[in-house]
């Protein structure tokens, strides 16, 4: 296996006086064979049971009548975002796991990333149309059918797509951009930015500074926005007479703030912290808690408290 990546390690393409990167190596979770069919074996179960728990959500929300408000449109909208956002980094970890080569082609790299970035950045975008829809349900429960109406839902959710898919436009163009004439071994299991700047022959400033600035920015905004729906929110529950009020209010914010947590912990420490001294493995484990770890919860945390839609996922079970 060593001679395989360092033979792909060396495979460029001649232009002009510099040779161009035409692959590049994924390293992923190195390790000996045993190792990586342990590991094949986890990510692929893991990532089944996403798509299937996620899917089923889906499918539950598009044919229960009943689901067919704002809160399970998004819900069920989120799930297939999630789809998507684990799509983008597991299937060529799972090949990777059974390759010797462990080779990405320079575009495919590069889509990657776009599409790793941009579904992560509409989950985020996701996450405060979530928390707004609850603040409303919650703080203004009367006002909240003519103001949370389905065709403001869809808006709101076509948003988050346009923005999401828009926001690191201008960064992977200007990754595009860079030269890449070797090394070319990224020690991740994804294409992100920080292992791609650090295999670019000519430095970057302006490039790593509009991508971690967006990046802060991005984070540091919904995550206060989403924040401060629910300190408000928080309010308005504790302000409810009934003991039973409280408890569904509360299991219903649980989850959402479960998710919030875990996704933008993770990310916070990947793009608005110095990561660039933490050790590889670090770097990993935290992508695969907002990449992989939340996408897999996801189900778990939306079905398993909430009647309603354990109703309607025992009704699309029965259906199958």
């Amino acid at each position: 296996m060593v001679f395989s990546v360092s033979s792909a390690a060396l495979r460029f393409v001649n232009s002009s006086e510099k040779s161009t990167v035409i692959e590049f190596v994924l390293l992923g979770f190195p390790g000996c064979q045993e190792m990586q069919s342990f590991l094949f074996s986890l990510f692929f179960g893991a990532y089944i049971f996403t798509i299937m728990g996620n899917g089923t959500i889906v499918c539950a929300v598009t044919l229960d009548k009943r689901l067919h408000t704002p809160m399970y449109i998004l819900l069920g909208n989120f799930a297939f975002l999630e789809i998507w956002y684990i799509s983008s980094t597991v299937p060529s970890m799972l090949v990777n796991f059974l390759s010797e080569r462990k080779t990405v082609s320079f575009v495919g790299c590069l889509l990657q990333f776009y599409f790793f970035t941009s579904l992560g950045t509409t989950e985020a975008y996701f996450l405060c149309i979530m928390a707004y829809d609850r603040y409303l349900a919650i703080c203004r429960p009367l006002h909240y059918p003519t103001i949370m109406t389905q065709q403001l839902c869809y808006i709101l959710m076509s948003l988050c797509w346009v923005f999401g898919f828009l926001s690191y436009s201008v960064s992977t163009v200007q990754l595009c951009q860079l030269p890449f004439c070797g090394p070319n071994i990224i020690d991740h299991f994804v294409c992100d930015m920080d292992p791609l700047m650090a295999l670019s022959c000519a430095p970057a400033p302006i490039t790593e500074i509009i991508f971690y600035i967006l990046s802060s920015v991005i984070i540091i905004l919904t995550l206060l926005y989403i924040f401060g729906s629910y300190t408000l929110l928080l309010i308005a529950v504790l302000k409810v007479p009934s003991a039973a009020g409280r408890r569904k209010a509360f299991s219903t914010c649980g989850s959402h703030l479960t998710v919030v947590c875990l996704f933008f912990g993770a990310l916070l420490v990947m793009y608005v912290s110095p990561t660039a001294d933490n050790p590889a493995t670090i770097q990993k484990i935290t992508t695969l808690f907002y990449s992989v770890v939340t996408p897999f919860l996801n189900p778990l945390i939306y079905s398993l408290r909430n009647k309603e839609m354990k109703a309607a996922l025992k009704k699309v079970l029965r259906l199958e």
